[in-house]
């Protein structure tokens, strides 16, 4: 069996380029897709982006099918 290939995450403190791109993006972007960009892991952002009270845009909810 394959094992997984272990991904080297930036587990440091948020800088002040990370959380702006958070901010700018968190709203109408995939978090796992920010997660990649920002190298950190997914439970990270979301936790981050709740802290900072950020919240997925309607529209983003709607194209994914969470808002009727």
């Amino acid at each position: 069996m394959a094992r997984k290939k272990k991904v080297k995450y930036n587990v440091g403190p948020w800088g002040v380029m990370d959380l702006a791109v958070l901010k700018k993006y968190f709203r109408n972007e995939s978090t796992r897709k920010l997660a990649e960009e920002l190298n950190r892991p997914y439970t990270a952002v979301r936790k981050m982006a709740s802290r900072l009270g950020l919240r997925k845009s309607r529209r983003h909810m709607k194209k994914l099918g969470k808002l009727v």
